[in-house]
Formats: C-alpha cells, structure tokens, sequence
C-alpha cells in the first residue's frame, strides 16, 4: 500500500506536501518523495526511510514552487531498492512526474509493448514506471504544444483501456498542471480537497481524506471509480469520466486495516466501520461461543482497539489495554525475513502483567496474515500469567494473496491458505479462535454507505474483479514474493543504494 498527494496552491506547496505525507505515512514506511515545479525545472527528493528522516531543512528549502506532488511506498511490486522511491520522472513530452498507488496486474505486458511500439525503455522494477511511461506516450499522441483538459482527458481514456488492476494516481505535467484519476473500479481510495485564498482557490488530491484535513484543506468529494481531475497552474479543476464502464467496488481491507481511523473513503467513515466490525463480531461470539469463559477483552493495538471496545460492550465484559506498543517499530508482515519478523514482535509490544494474571482472555485483532505475530503474542499471554487465551479476528481467514497493491505474502505464506479454523487455531496454540464471517465483515462497512453494492474481497474469496488473474499470474506472483526471492533480491541491491540515493550534500 502506498500513499500520494498532490498539490495546486498560490504559495509554495512544499511544506503542505510535507504534512501531508506525514498523515500517510501509516500507508509506507519504506520510502518517502517529493517533487515541486520551480520555474519550470523540476525540484525532486526522494529517498529509504520515513518522511522525518528524508526530508531536512535543506531539502526543503530546495523543494520550491506552486505546485507538487508527494509520494509513500512500501514495496508492492519491485523492490524495497531506493532506485523505486517515488515519485517518477520522464521528460517528454514537456515532462511529467507520476506518484502511484496499486498494482498493475498486465505490468510485464505493457513493458514488453511500450519497448515494442514506442521505444521506451523502463529502469527499474517498479510497474508505476511502467504507468508513467504508457501515460507519457498516449499524451504524446496528441501532438499538442498548448495542452487543454480535452487532450489530458483523452489520454487518460486511452491509459484505461490499456492497463489492468488497481491504481490512484497523481501526475504533474510541466507548465500545464496536476492530473489525478482513479481506476475504473475504485479499487484504492482518492479524494480531492480544496481551500478558498485571497489569491484564488488552492487544490489537493490525497489518498485519504484525513491529508486533506489535516493540511488545512477543505474536503470536497471522493474521486469516481474511472473519473480523471485536471487541475491548471492557474487552479482552474476540470473533471470527466474517463473509463468505458466504471464500476464502484472499493477494497474492503482498507477499512479493516490500512486506512486512518479518522478518515473517510467512498462516504464510509473508517471509525465507524470498525466499531460495526466489533457489534457483527461480539454478537456471534454471543450467539455462538457463549459457553467460552471470558473474562477479560484486550485489542492488539492499535488497529483493532476500536474493534475490541465495541465486542466488550456487547459482551458485557470488561475492556483493557493489556498490550503496551513501541510505535518506532514498523509493521512486521512487511519485513522482509521470518526470522526478523518474529524478533520484531517482542520489540513491538509489551505485556501488562496485572492484566493477563490469573484471567482467561480474548485477545482481539484486525486480522491474521502468516499467524507468525499471532502466535507470538499468544505466548506472551500466556507467560503473562493468562490461564486461556481465545483469539477473534475482526476479519475472515484471508487465504488468497492481494494482487491490487497490498504486499501481502504468498499463498503458501498465508497461514488461512488450505486450512480450517481449528487447523489454524493449533498452530496459533490458542485454547479457540473466532473470524469473522465475510457477510458480516461486508455489512459493517456498507452499514456506512449502502450505495456501494460491492467490495473487492479477495484475499478472503479468491475472487479478482478484474478478471485477468489465473493460477499461472498466481504461480509468478508466488515466486516473486516468497521470503527467499526477497531477501536474495534486496540483498543484490544493496551494494547500489548509494549510487541511487538523492541527496543534495
């Protein structure tokens, strides 16, 4: 998962795309980027690490201009090499900067295409370079030296028709503006905000609306499945349907983990959706665990607290933080090695002894991946003096990888992947273990806006909306994110970090 920004102001922008992607660092903690328009030459920063870290003061004294784009990446596609930091740069035609949130199922197509029909050679491995360079030759085909909405919106139709999967994109054209769309499915969330000036109006694109929010930024509306905003230097906003059949089906996991809390995607607050979560979860532990002896309920922070909060309300059972989290360790499904993911667990969270001693417990999360961190945090339960642990997870067994942008493991990683609850429930070593139905899990979210008929579910049916994933798209997806092609990825890659590393000394 990713996060992305882009900003049309009447001042410079830099430190507004700075807060921004501070408020979405939640969405990528390998790399952060920024690129500005100063005087028509492009001002760029990108580098490994958080946003804190990337950006010092020089940078951005340097990172001048009216108008940027800012990006946060974990790997998805690609590497973790700082070679795919974000955002992208191509210099013709008038040049154009890319940040991109997803994944492009058809990537490997398009980059064999592109070198046959247009010549384009793609450096990395990286599909949103790939994006960027179908999105620069079809603007190309325009040959038009004065740009207008017309010629950008006829582009990104003809970018619809050739690329497949899941993306949000933002995009900055030389002299001309800001383009932002979304894919024909609204896979992964993007929203516009704007701001009233004295000057004229001011205009943000931000993955989620809590960038919006928290730049001072008023929100305007979610972009529409297939939609493509065109924002002038000037700041006039243009929009227009751009995709031949566009389909709402929002991915429901950003509710259940990777969205703030205090955001709000497709008019579905995130909060909200979490604590309906916790009322469909405690109610069939109700209904169908009621002869478990509970005596305490204790999230597994901090996604899943809201969750917890509202299952002990309608358990009637007390609630407590029994978990105490180091917040400067980052999400351990997406380190790279199981060896280092397991460590990490210990230095991620700390039991409260007082509240585990002598209790039997329901641990609660959002979901369970690998079981690895589960598992982990069942034996500190335990030797925190729990006499049983129950364990509910606020999703369903997820058993197929993600394919639209969510660096989830292999099929063979997944620990719900060919296994039953109580199968699972062993290997986690829990004395009982409770999901949630998808049902349920689909009602709690579309509770907050009944127009979204469909979300994409995937990694709980193993059903792809876009319809172009079979078992072979599946078997090379397998090869490339299993542990061992990984590490013997960034292990290569890292004797070139330097050579790749922008920093202005």
């Amino acid at each position: 998962m990713c996060g992305i920004v882009g900003i049309v102001g009447k001042d410079p922008v830099n430190q507004a795309l700075y807060d921004a992607l501070t408020m979405l660092q939640h969405r990528g903690q390998d790399a952060a980027g920024i690129m500005t328009v100063d005087q028509d030459t492009l001002r760029l920063r990108k580098a490994n690490g958080l946003v804190r870290d990337v950006f010092h003061t020089r940078h951005m004294h340097r990172l001048q201009g009216r108008v940027g784009i800012g990006h946060v990446r974990y790997p998805t596609a690609g590497s973790s090499s700082s070679a795919e930091a974000q955002p992208f740069y191509v210099n013709s035609p008038f040049g154009i900067a890319m940040a991109h949130n997803g994944n492009l199922t058809n990537a490997q197509e398009l980059q064999e295409q592109l070198f046959a029909k247009a010549r384009r050679h793609i450096n990395t491995t990286s599909d949103s370079e790939v994006l960027l360079n179908i999105f620069a030759h079809e603007l190309y085909q325009q040959h038009s030296l004065q740009l207008t909405a017309d010629d950008v919106f006829a582009t990104v139709s003809r970018v619809h028709r050739q690329i497949r999967g899941a993306y949000a994109v933002v995009a900055m054209i030389i002299g001309h503006g800001v383009v932002a769309f979304r894919d024909p499915w609204g896979i992964r969330p993007l929203a516009l905000g704007k701001r009233e000036t004295a000057q004229g109006n001011e205009w943000i694109v931000a993955s989620e609306s809590v960038a919006i929010d928290g730049t001072g930024f008023t929100f305007v509306r979610d972009v529409e499945p297939g939609e493509a905003i065109y924002i002038s230097d000037e700041g006039e906003l243009f929009s227009r349907q751009c995709a031949d059949n566009p389909q709402h089906v929002p991915c429901i996991f950003e509710y259940v983990y990777f969205a703030r809390p205090d955001s709000t995607i497709d008019k579905i607050s995130v909060y909200a959706s979490r604590v309906n979560m916790g009322q469909k979860l405690g109610e069939k532990i109700k209904r169908d665990y009621s002869h478990l002896d509970i005596d305490v309920v204790i999230p597994i922070p901090e996604t899943s607290c809201d969750i917890a909060l509202e299952m002990a309300n309608v358990l009637g059972l007390p609630y407590r933080q029994g978990f105490v989290k180091n917040r400067y360790i980052g999400r351990t499904f997406i380190m790279p090695g199981q060896t280092q993911r397991r460590k990490s667990v210990r230095r991620k969270l700390n039991a409260i002894g007082a509240e585990f001693k002598g209790k039997n417990v329901l641990l609660v999360d959002d979901s369970i991946v690998r079981g690895t961190t589960s598992e982990q945090i069942i034996e500190m339960a335990r030797e925190a003096g729990a006499k049983k642990v129950y364990f509910a997870s606020a999703a369903p067994e997820i058993r197929f990888p993600n394919v639209y942008g969510i660096d989830m493991p292999s099929a063979n990683e997944l620990i719900g992947h060919g296994r039953e609850a109580s199968e699972i429930n062993d290997l986690i070593k829990a004395d009982g273990l409770i999901y949630q139905d998808l049902d349920d899990l689909i009602s709690a979210v579309q509770k907050e806006n009944p127009t979204v008929e469909r979300f994409e579910t995937s990694v709980f049916s193993g059903e792809y909306i876009t319809g172009d994933i079979n078992q072979s798209y599946l078997d090379r997806l397998d090869a490339a994110r299993n542990d061992v092609a990984r590490n013997g990825s960034d292990q290569g890659e890292d004797a070139n970090l330097e050579l790749h590393n922008e920093d202005d000394d």
